[in-house]
Parts: structure tokens; C-alpha cells; sequence
């Protein structure tokens, strides 16, 4: 069983021609509402990519929050650790054009997740294979969860997003981190090969259309991307974090299971919403043998 802790959102979408500038109004396109969260993006994809998830997290009791947990349930999440707390849900404010976003997130409930309620789960947490999170959460819960698996010796995968919320301190309790390029800059301030080469097998940086890179303590490896044309690339990064985890709980290799996350990650972005993309196993293995044949 994969546990990912971390935030459950309702995306607000908007989509227009253009970003509009400081003070600008300018025309949409089109709006809807999604559910979406990076943590519960990445229990989703973990879910349609065929392993066994449970959420830990909080709603509102607004109708976003029912809304939420609705959909997880639907999606094969195990939603019997998300608790309601009173007020409004998390939510995300996406601007879409041309390919792009930007995003506003609000956190609501998800920061009514405190580490003692982590507490009151060790023994669940304890029982995991992996726990997936991300840092939409209090600082406090962060370490919380932390302490927790490296007592029980459970491996942890961190998306160190929002990146102004990571501390160097926590990497010894991290088995993988997986910042895309802009976070690594920020977050270690050294050029990528550097930076992979000080953290071998335990750095991913997430490259978009160029793959993936780290070390495996022999040399600098890049996994190519995978060719796509882009429709939104919301919820990229968390569909290559839950393939990751998926493939890895399995027993794949790192090289293979970064492969298999590259592919689902750019399956995702030619579809619309940050879980409407997400690729099934399935659709990941085709394109992944596909690719393996034309490189035989």
C-alpha cells in the first residue's frame, strides 16, 4: 500500500489566449471545476496506474470538500484517513494559456492536517511500502511524518513543491526527491549534474520535455523524454510522482521505473485537468514497448 499524505483541492480553471498583464482584463476562453491538490493528484495516479493508495489528508465542509472526497472514492483512492474539518476546502486558482499555468493555491482545511493527528496514524503510516508527499502541509506535519517513517523505516518520496517551503534538513529522511528544474535551482543553487552528483540515487530532477536526470552513483544519467503535444501540463509533475512510486513499491529499478514515470508524465499533458490526464497502466506499458522496440 502506497500512503500519500498531503493536500486535496477543487481547481478553479480558467483559460484564455494570453496571461493578462499587471492591472489587465482579458477575455477567457473557457471555465470549469476539477478536483485536484498535489496529494491527492498523486493518489489518483497511483490508483489508475494499478497499486493499492490510501490519502491522508482534510476537506472542508463546504460542498468542495464532498465533491473531493467523492471523486477519490470513485477513482479507487482509499479516502478512510481524510477527515472533515470545519471551514472552507483547499482550493487552486489555475490560469491556462498556451500551454502554460500559473497558479494561485489557497490551502484551506489541508492545513488543519497537524502532526498529532499524524500521530494518531503511525501504525498506518508504519504498514506502508512508501509514502508519497509534498509540502502543501504545515511545516510541523512535514516533520512530523518524516521522524514517523524513518522510525519505521519507511521509504519516502517528497515533491518539494511549494519549493520556498523545503529545508535542507530534511534530506536525510528523504529516500527521493523529485524537484522539477526551477525548483532545484532554487532549492541547491548548482548547476544539475552537480547537484545530482552530490545526491546519487536520491535526486530526480524532473526536466519536462527532456526527461529526467540523476546519478546513480557512476556517472550522470538522462532518461530522454517522451515526445507530446502539450494541451496542459497541470498535474505533470504529480502523475510522475505517483508512476514513480507505483513502479518502485513493484521492485523496478530506478532507471526502468523513471522511464515508465517519463512516459505516464507525458501522456498526461496531452489531456485537460491535473487528473483527467492521468494514463492508465496499460496506455503507459504500450507506449513504453513501443519505444522499446524501435530502440532494438
Amino acid at each position: 500500500m502506497i500512503t500519500v499524505i498531503g493536500s486535496a483541492n477543487m481547481d478553479i480553471i480558467a483559460q484564455a489566449d494570453k496571461f493578462p498583464l499587471q492591472g489587465e482584463t482579458v477575455r477567457g476562453k473557457d471555465f470549469q471545476t476539477a478536483p485536484g491538490g498535489k496529494g491527492a493528484n498523486q493518489a489518483v495516479a497511483c490508483a489508475r496506474l494499478g497499486q493499492k493508495v490510501q490519502l491522508i489528508g482534510t476537506t472542508g465542509t463546504d460542498s468542495f470538500g464532498e465533491m473531493i472526497v467523492a471523486n477519490l472514492r470513485d477513482q479507487q483512492v482509499d479516502t478512510t484517513y481524510i477527515t472533515q474539518e470545519e471551514g472552507p476546502s483547499g482550493v487552486a486558482i489555475i490560469l491556462l494559456t498556451e500551454g502554460d499555468n500559473r497558479i494561485i493555491s489557497i490551502p484551506g482545511a489541508n492545513h488543519a492536517l497537524t502532526p498529532e493527528r499524524i500521530g494518531e496514524l503511525k501504525s498506518v503510516i508504519g504498514a506502508s511500502q512508501l509514502v508519497l508527499m509534498q509540502l502543501e502541509l504545515p511545516i510541523d506535519t512535514v516533520w512530523s511524518v518524516l521522524k514517523l517513517c524513518k522510525q519505521f523505516e519507511v521509504p519516502v518520496m517528497m515533491d518539494p513543491a511549494p519549493s520556498s517551503s523545503f529545508q535542507m534538513e530534511y534530506m536525510p529522511y528523504v529516500h527521493y526527491l523529485t524537484p522539477n528544474e526551477t525548483e532545484c535551482a532554487q532549492l541547491f543553487g548548482t548547476s544539475i549534474e552537480e547537484t545530482v552528483t552530490n545526491y546519487p540515487n536520491q535526486l530526480l530532477v524532473t526536466l519536462g520535455k527532456d526527461g529526467v536526470c540523476y546519478h546513480d552513483k557512476e556517472q550522470v544519467i538522462y532518461v530522454p523524454g517522451v515526445p507530446a503535444k502539450v494541451v496542459d501540463t497541470t498535474g505533470a509533475g504529480d502523475t510522475f510522482n505517483g508512476a514513480l512510486a507505483s513502479r518502485l513499491v513493484q521492485g523496478s529499478d530506478l532507471q526502468s521505473a523513471v522511464h515508465f514515470a517519463n512516459v505516464a508524465a507525458s501522456l498526461s499533458v496531452g489531456r485537460f485537468g491535473a487528473q483527467g490526464g492521468v494514463p492508465t497502466a496499460h496506455e503507459v506499458m504500450k507506449i513504453a514497448e513501443n519505444m522499446a522496440d524501435k530502440n532494438n
